[in-house]
Formats: structure tokens, C-alpha cells, sequence
């Protein structure tokens, strides 16, 4: 890929560590199962051998894993909230408690795509409510572009981690 169709990924330094956690996790399965796949091809007839056909199977989940998670380290941009100096306004790494049209009280951290889990309250910065958020301040309403149509959430409260870490 060329260097101009690169993409960036935000990441916390946390993001980025488990990212290369599960590379390095991976990288050691896949040893174990290339090991399992020669014992297997070793018996003798592949076409019915499916410890051989289960081992191929999974060498390519790996494998198609272990490039996208090369890929997203490559073009990662750690991003450190903790070290974010405008903590008045949304922007990567926030925690944000904002209020919806229903009364609804919803506290949500924006992180990288790879980071987002939602029953965590961590979504991605990509999502609908974080490119809404970005730039808020508290007492602001913004209006959040759904698929369901638009809605308005008011920002109560934006936070920042403490410190170095992240």
C-alpha cells in the first residue's frame, strides 16, 4: 500500500498495548498450530484428515488477523488523554456524560476503533455520538447524526485521566 493511502489510527496507550498483546498471542498459537498441521499432514490421506483441514482453517484466521493487527500497529498514533492540556472541550480519550432528549444520563470514553466496547461505555471515535461530541463543551448541545434520524444530547461533563497513564 502506498504511503499516501495510509490511513491513521488513533489509539490510547492502552489500545496500542493490547493490540500488540493479542499480535504476540497470536503469533504463538500459530506456532502451535503449524506444529499440529505437520503432525497432521503426516498421517497420510488430507482430504479426510480433519485435524489437518481444522488447522488449515484456523492458520488462515490467524494469519488474515495478524495482518490487520500489523497493519493497525504500523499505522497507529497513540494518543495520550492523560496528557490532553484543553480539558474544557471532547476530544480523543475524553470520558463525556451527556444527557439525552430522554433524560437519559450516559457516560462514554471515545477511544480507537479497536478499543470501542460499548457494554464498557468505550466507543469508537468514529461512531455517530463521538464525532458529535468532538469539540463540546460542557453545557452544549449537540446534535447526533442516527441512523434512526437525528437527536440533541446535552454535555453535562467532560474528564480526562490524571497523570501519565492512560
Amino acid at each position: 500500500m502506498a504511503d499516501a493511502a495510509r490511513r491513521t489510527v488513533h489509539v490510547t496507550p492502552a489500545g496500542l498495548r493490547a493490540l500488540r498483546e493479542e499480535y504476540e498471542r497470536l503469533r504463538t498459537e500459530r506456532h502451535r498450530v503449524v506444529e499440529v498441521v505437520s503432525w497432521a499432514a503426516g498421517n497420510g490421506d488430507r482430504s479426510e484428515n480433519a485435524d489437518y483441514k481444522e488447522g488449515k482453517r484456523r492458520l488462515r484466521e490467524i494469519d488474515r488477523r495478524l495482518r490487520y493487527l500489523g497493519r493497525q500497529v504500523e499505522d497507529s498514533v497513540v494518543v495520550n488523554p492523560a496528557a490532553q492540556p484543553r480539558r474544557d472541550r471532547v476530544f480523543f480519550g475524553a470520558t463525556v456524560t451527556y444527557l439525552t432528549e430522554e433524560d437519559e444520563r450516559r457516560t462514554v470514553t471515545i477511544v480507537g476503533v479497536d478499543e470501542a466496547d460499548a457494554t464498557a461505555g468505550r466507543i469508537s471515535l468514529n461512531s455517530p455520538i463521538a464525532r458529535a461530541l468532538m469539540g463540546a463543551q460542557p453545557g452544549k448541545e449537540v446534535t447526533v447524526q442516527l441512523p434512526a434520524g437525528p437527536t440533541t444530547v446535552l454535555v453535562e461533563a467532560i474528564a480526562y485521566p490524571e497523570g501519565g497513564a492512560a
